[in-house]
């Protein structure tokens, strides 16, 4: 995978990351190797696309989850490390 492609997937991941210094950092890497700006805008886009998606998704299971009992009692691992951080998520 060439350079720009690499920076433009990162670019994606970044905004969908909602990590900031990420964004930064790539979109310079991006302008350094050559990407367009229209290119960025579009990884962007995508990038933006992608978390619209997760969020409608967590929305959808936050409701279900609230509404469905059983579906409390069961949690699973959550958090980074993969504990339940003492009986608790995070």
């Amino acid at each position: 995978m060439d350079e720009k492609t690499k920076e433009l997937i990162a670019i994606g991941a970044s905004v969908s990351a909602h990590c900031q210094p990420c964004l930064t950092y790539h979109v310079g890497k991006a302008r350094e190797v050559g990407v367009s700006e229209e290119q960025i805008a579009e990884a962007v886009q995508m990038g933006q696309m992608v978390a619209k998606g997760v969020e409608r998704a967590m929305h959808q299971f936050a409701a279900e989850t609230v509404q469905s009992p059983s579906k409390a009692a069961a949690p699973s691992s959550c958090c980074r490390d993969g504990s339940m951080g003492g009986g608790k998520c995070c």
